[in-house]
């Protein structure tokens, strides 16, 4: 009897002292919370992006992670839906205790997440939007790493301008995803004193694109911009051709280049598309070679991407905002370490924060889907 009780007070006394060794080890351990669309018509766009940064998290994390500390990706899907992500938001913030959010995905949802995320001064890190609201009024704890849909749309305008092409329409989505779009189209063409010679929306989530088909090719415009996600794009594509129309097609970045391209088919041929990354197929810059062995070393699933490259360039961003912010960091530490970094070069994609600018890039070009499924820059 005194054996047994003697074996029970050292197993008590063992799992007493393995306590604090269990927090410790939990406490280095950064988790990120990110809400975007891993199932419905923009599953591509979520997946890709969480591909991305989790490719860059895990080589991270197999190295030691950054100053002791491990970075966790946890994930809920949204569906691209507002309310779902704001449900999304609310678990992250009120039950995970996350550190910050990360790599969202979608102006709307963004924008329905924003609340929460001012409420509870809650880092909100990389979403995969271009929109100005998310960037107007400045907030100090929200992180921008890509261009913005007025840097993409003021590109492709220019583009268009320069060869001859005036009659310009725009098909959108019917959200504030298409609306920041369709304002950064009329912004540029208005600095030429032109507007839009027709306009057709779409609803998220839908290819109902009988209505804007009729509606804009009646108007026979020269060009139309597409401010929409890559089903719903293809189909504009697909319908218009069919209806006879042989004017040029542009896209923004967040159309998701290779989901539209596989849509598409031989069809993709000549469609044109504004990227805010380096291209993830060539070897010319130092950080697109670092992309491309990153995914052959992660193997299974990963292929290159746009989407993909922006998942691993946020999360390289991120992982260099915490390397400064020391090895007991604060959302505080964080954002002033985040403020510091300025004429970083990631091998050929310049970063640049500021304490009264978190938008790190303006960078942006056009590059063109071939028949074959690839891109041209």
């Amino acid at each position: 009897m005194k054996r047994r009780h003697l074996l029970q007070h050292l197993a008590a006394t063992s799992a007493t002292l393995a306590l604090p060794s269990t927090f410790a080890q939990s406490e280095r351990r950064i988790v990120l919370g990110q809400s975007a669309a891993f199932s419905g018509p923009a599953a591509y766009l979520g997946t890709q992006m969480n591909r991305g940064a989790k490719i860059y998290f895990d080589a991270l994390n197999a190295t030691g992670g950054v100053n002791g500390q491990t970075v966790e990706l946890r994930t809920l899907d949204d569906g691209y839906e507002p309310e779902r992500c704001k449900a999304n938001t609310e678990r992250f913030i009120d039950k995970d205790n996350v550190f910050g959010l990360f790599g969202y995905v979608g102006t709307p949802t963004c924008l329905a997440a924003m609340p929460l995320v001012q409420e509870n001064r809650t880092l909100f890190f990389a979403p995969f939007t271009g929109a100005e609201s998310l960037r107007e009024p400045f907030s100090r704890n929200v992180f921008h790493v890509r261009a913005s849909y007025f840097d993409e749309t003021g590109l492709i305008v220019k583009q268009l301008l320069s060869i001859g092409l005036t009659k310009i329409a725009v098909f959108y989505q019917d959200d504030a995803y298409g609306q920041a779009g369709l304002a950064g189209v009329n912004r540029a063409l208005k600095a030429a004193n032109l507007a839009p010679v027709a306009t057709g929306t779409v609803e998220r989530n839908t290819v109902n694109v009988a209505q804007a088909v009729k509606t804009i090719t009646a108007a026979m415009p020269e060009a139309v911009v597409q401010i929409s996600a890559y089903k719903s794009s293809a189909a504009f594509i697909r319908e218009a051709r069919k209806a006879g129309y042989g004017g040029t097609f542009y896209n923004v970045s967040f159309v998701g280049t290779q989901a539209l391209a596989d849509e598409l088919g031989r069809e993709a041929r000549g469609i044109m598309i504004s990227q805010v990354m380096p291209s993830p197929f060539s070897t010319t810059s130092a950080l697109s070679r670092e992309y491309l062995a990153a995914v052959a070393k992660a193997g299974g699933d990963a292929t290159a991407n746009y989407s993909s490259m922006e998942g691993y360039v946020a999360a390289k961003v991120f992982a260099e905002g915490l390397k400064r912010a020391g090895r007991n960091p604060t959302r505080d530490s964080f954002i002033t370490a985040m403020e510091s970094i300025q004429n970083l070069n990631l091998g050929g994609f310049p970063v640049n924060f500021g304490a009264r600018d978190h938008v790190a890039s303006h960078f942006v070009e056009l590059s063109m889907l071939t028949e074959d499924g690839k891109v041209r820059r």
